[in-house]
């Protein structure tokens, strides 16, 4: 069982028919963390059989090769490399070693494992001086390397913060100062690593250009995808993967939030720098670099979304997907939601079979700071959706929950709430004003108060969010 407050979120002051609806999305959401365990992705994708290894379509024979080194990062990658190590020392034929960046506070279960690959850990999601050892430490593995190497870099969401290297003539507070700013400003992932890629020198690509200094190893990434259509060059900032961006690029997301002229001067230097090409561009589509580099998705929030279905179905509740690329503004899809609920029912439910229905999307929303509580885009989005229905009467059962998988959902400990009937009479009863808590950004304060807080830690896993809904006519 991943979640730690499940008693609570199931006690015994809850309405039948709301419990029985919330037992059965919080097994559903049980299920739908087991499905992305890195263990298990890992242990699906790589196999040695004899001395062939094999990753979805590729095969190599390993006694080609004189060493493996491992290294990567992100909230999922600690987990990858002690199923990856287990895979390696089974095989025993050849010598590996590596280092990993993965967030402080994760806790592992790695009794096993032998400590050739270092689990080091670093600040997310603001870098620090950790985190930058690590790089430099990686770095320092791949920069000798032959055409008789393997390398596997182990890629997962939270790489971007855990795996800084700051370009020449750029410093850590540099990189601290603009994701803060970032961060803060409702810009999307795409965005924000467009602009961390052209101020790396491990991200977009680098890390492939590096590896290719003395001769040209295998690259093989093996990835966890934490964004929106899976994009290769945007999970961890792709630094295997060709770079589409450009330095204009990412001074121009810089402007569209108005932080061309906030960032630090070294920084702004710098970009107009590239931009002017005085330094080089991130490598791109046809660079020799990415010749022997192969990069592989081994997990996304789908398989999350396939496992929760079938529970739900086999639940007699039938299952329609209603966005599977939600992004926007967490308050403004929040309102929205209310919207999309009613349409389904008008379309749907009064003409079918059945009389429970479970709704399902995917992707990740963001918030623009403008107070100083404590949320996250799942629990904002969840806290103006009851802001945007407070008036209306609701005349069936529903239940949902919006989750950050990795556990851990912005300045919170929470990784998302769970909403229903119960919870509208909850703060009537409490006579609370949601609008307070939206103007703070007070999101976690607030269901934290009613226990409706969905309660993990860590979990080791990270890609995009899930929003499950139920809705109940009988």
């Amino acid at each position: 069982m991943f979640l730690k407050n499940r008693d609570i979120l199931l006690n015994e002051n809850i309405p039948q028919k709301e419990l029985e609806l919330r037992i059965v999305l919080i097994d559903a959401l049980e299920r739908a963390l087991d499905a992305v365990k890195p263990k298990i992705l890992i242990t699906r994708a790589v196999v040695i059989d004899k001395n062939q290894l094999k990753i979805h379509n590729l095969s190599l024979d390993l006694t080609k090769f004189r060493r493996c080194i491992i290294i990567g990062g992100g909230k999922a990658s600690g987990a990858m490399a002690v199923e990856l190590e287990n895979i390696l020392i089974s095989y025993g034929k050849i010598p590996f070693n590596g280092i990993i960046n993965i967030p402080k506070g994760l806790e592992l279960d790695n009794k096993y494992f032998s400590g050739r690959i270092k689990l080091n850990f670093a600040s997310h999601p603001i870098p620090d001086d950790a985190g930058i050892n690590g790089v430099k430490n990686m770095m320092d593995l791949i920069r000798n390397t032959s055409n008789n190497d393997l390398i596997f870099c182990l890629i997962s969401g939270g790489g971007s913060a855990l795996l800084p290297l700051p370009m020449k003539g750029l410093t850590l507070e540099d990189l601290k100062d603009v994701n803060s700013l970032l961060l803060a400003s409702g810009a999307s992932i795409e965005e924000i690593n467009a602009i961390r890629k052209h101020l790396s020198a491990f991200k977009g690509g680098r890390l492939a250009k590096a590896a290719n200094k003395k001769g040209q190893p295998t690259i093989i990434s093996l990835i966890i995808s934490d964004v929106i259509g899976n994009r290769l060059d945007t999970i961890a900032s792709g630094p295997t993967v060709p770079d589409q961006t450009t330095y204009e690029d990412a001074i121009n997301y810089l402007k569209k939030y108005q932080l061309f002229y906030n960032i630090p001067e070294s920084v702004r230097k710098f970009l107009l720098s590239g931009y002017k090409k005085e330094i080089p561009e991130t490598p791109k589509k046809g660079d020799p670099c990415f010749l022997k580099v192969h990069n592989f998705i081994i997990g996304s929030v789908e398989n999350a979304a396939k496992a929760a279905e079938n529970y739900l179905k086999q639940n007699n509740i039938e299952v329609r997907y209603i966005q599977e690329k939600i992004k926007g503004e967490a308050r403004d899809y929040g309102a929205n939601l209310f919207k999309i609920i009613s349409q389904f029912i008008e379309e749907n439910a009064k003409k079918a079979k059945t009389d429970k229905f479970a709704l399902i999307g995917t992707g990740e929303l963001t918030v623009t700071i403008k107070g100083d509580g404590t949320g996250g885009r799942n629990q904002e989005m969840l806290l103006n959706f009851l802001n945007s229905i407070k008036n209306k009467e609701i005349d069936y059962n529903f239940l949902i929950l919006a989750v950050n998988l990795d556990g851990i959902e912005g300045n919170s400990k929470a990784m998302g709430a769970i909403i229903d009937n119960y919870t509208i009479s909850k703060y009537r009863n409490m006579n609370l004003d949601l609008s307070i808590f939206l103007e703070n950004n007070d999101s976690n304060t607030f269901f934290k108060m009613l226990k409706d807080e969905i309660i993990t830690g860590y979990t080791g896993i990270n890609v995009n969010d899930l929003t499950i809904g139920i809705l109940s006519f009988n």
